[in-house]
């Protein structure tokens, strides 16, 4: 099968009537030329009819530099509130005619580096920071913005564990347990939270937090319970809602209900979080003032100047629901 041909920008230029450099400034926009009305109307009207689209190299040529964002992602699961970062970035950036594409950082996958000289980006950033060598490594190649500091979430993972336990220190509980995800390269973020739950079980004059591990496994979540309870726990903070799900489900397993035999409180508000069985009470993340920030830094920095500082761009929300 004949594979069609891609429409160019002389083809435009013919259907239109006008020169290949007009139909250049018309479609790129550039400022300085006057372009009559009638004319502009002529070259869009052949851009629609023979469905052009200018090649990425021609757009980068014409404006000195590509439209293309690119954000590297650390190979962990993509929870609510990075997702929630990405939308609110690619958003913004889309409303300065900027495209991002992202990158999974994933340990057998194309270095950044690489895929940064193909793409031919205008800008990389990171939802967690770069190393010096990357950093250096993008500089040499040319790349006119590199972002190399992260999304802080430090003190933020600290701040989630304490805002869990002080929600159920409040409701009455004395005895707190943590439920840790299964998975490897969450384990860094999780001592964090947990970190923060103990912080609060100690100024509450309270025991250090019973952490087990939970999954979505039931037999293993159910086992889990069964410790909590043994050791008197009455209410688990869970590192994320899948977590959670997964101890509201090894409840259930052992012919149990939340918060009567365990109080749960998750992190993200997931959608299904509020269809969970009971409904489950969870910290959200809002990242998306994050996101907008971070759009905003590389816009500025494309343009040749300093972004406004911000002093605090991710909020807490603590959302009650029956489970706790």
């Amino acid at each position: 099968m004949t594979r069609p041909k891609r429409s160019t920008s002389a083809d435009v230029a013919r259907e239109a009537g006008v020169s290949p450099t007009t139909v250049s400034y018309v479609v790129n926009n550039r400022p300085g030329q006057s372009i009559p009305e009638e004319t502009r109307r002529r070259v869009l009207d052949a851009v629609r009819r023979l469905d052009y689209h200018p090649l990425a190299s021609a757009r980068a040529l014409a404006a000195g530099r590509s439209d293309l964002v690119l954000l590297s992602i650390p190979e962990l699961p993509i929870g609510a509130s990075i997702s929630r970062f990405v939308e609110e970035l690619a958003a913004s950036l889309a409303g300065h005619g900027l495209t991002l594409v992202t990158h999974l950082m994933a340990a057998h996958g194309r270095p950044l580096v690489e895929v940064c000289a193909t793409l031919d980006v205008s800008a990389v950033l990171g939802f967690v920071a770069f190393d010096q060598e990357t950093v250096d490594a993008l500089h040499r190649l040319g790349v006119p913005v590199v972002l190399p500091e992260g999304v802080d979430q430090s003190p933020l993972m600290t701040q989630v564990g304490r805002m869990q336990a002080e929600h159920l220190i409040g409701r009455g509980h004395r005895r707190i347990g943590y439920a840790l995800p299964d998975h490897p390269g969450l384990e860094p973020m999780a001592r964090e939270r947990l970190g923060g739950v103990a912080d609060a079980c100690a100024e509450a004059g309270l025991p250090a937090p019973v952490a087990l591990t939970a999954s979505l496994e039931i037999a293993d979540s159910a086992r889990a319970v069964t410790r909590w309870r043994e050791a008197d726990v009455t209410g688990v903070c869970a590192f994320h809602d899948e977590t959670a799900m997964g101890v509201l489900a090894g409840l259930r397993h052992l012919g149990l209900e939340a918060p009567d035999a365990l109080a749960v409180i998750g992190v993200d508000d997931i959608p299904t979080a509020r269809v969970a069985a009971p409904p489950l009470t969870t910290i959200r993340l809002d990242l998306r003032e994050a996101g907008r920030h971070r759009a905003e830094t590389v816009i500025a920095r494309l343009a040749g100047r300093e972004p406004e500082a911000v002093t605090n761009s991710i909020s807490l929300h603590l959302v009650q629901r029956e489970s706790a």
